[in-house]
């Protein structure tokens, strides 16, 4: 009886022993993990609050630019009533024909005689009615072939 209350009481130191070494080596996760849920946490916390300043900001942006058409719309009402009211149509029509005319683009092409300057061309153009071009492909041979007449027919 007494080999049995030892061996009972030697299991239970075991037991405890093995208990306590099994809590402290998974205590350690325990600790980590809450280390972790907290750090988690923390982000959640400020991407959210990063959100709403993004939030906030974009609307502000809205706000600002439903201002800016506002005080737009309202210039250019104030503009069209002065105009209205201090300038004749014919008047505004005149004004505006001139300001047409000088603003106007004009093109003086090769054969004025004013000595416009001519566009920019896509090809290269010839120099006689009789000459290929640049482009030719024969281009610069005619006086090779003649002068070495018999090297470029033998190649």
């Amino acid at each position: 009886m007494e080999s049995m209350l030892a061996v009972g009481i030697a299991a239970l130191v075991i037991g405890l022993a093995l208990g306590w070494v099994i809590a402290r080596s998974t205590g350690g996760r325990n600790v980590r993990q809450r280390r972790l849920a907290q750090q988690l946490d923390a982000l959640q916390n400020e991407h959210t609050r990063y959100q709403a300043q993004v939030n906030e900001h974009f609307m502000e942006t809205a706000e600002l630019f439903r201002r800016l058409n506002d005080s737009y719309r309202e210039v250019h009402e104030h503009l069209a009533k002065g105009a209205s009211r201090l300038c004749t149509e014919t008047d505004a029509r005149e004004e505006l024909e001139q300001v047409q005319r000088d603003h106007q683009l004009s093109y003086k092409g090769p054969t004025d005689d004013e000595g416009g300057v001519e566009p920019p061309r896509d090809y290269a153009p010839r120099n006689t009615r009789n000459d290929n071009g640049m482009l030719s492909e024969d281009f610069g041979l005619k006086k090779e072939a003649s002068e070495n007449g018999s090297r470029s027919s033998a190649t």
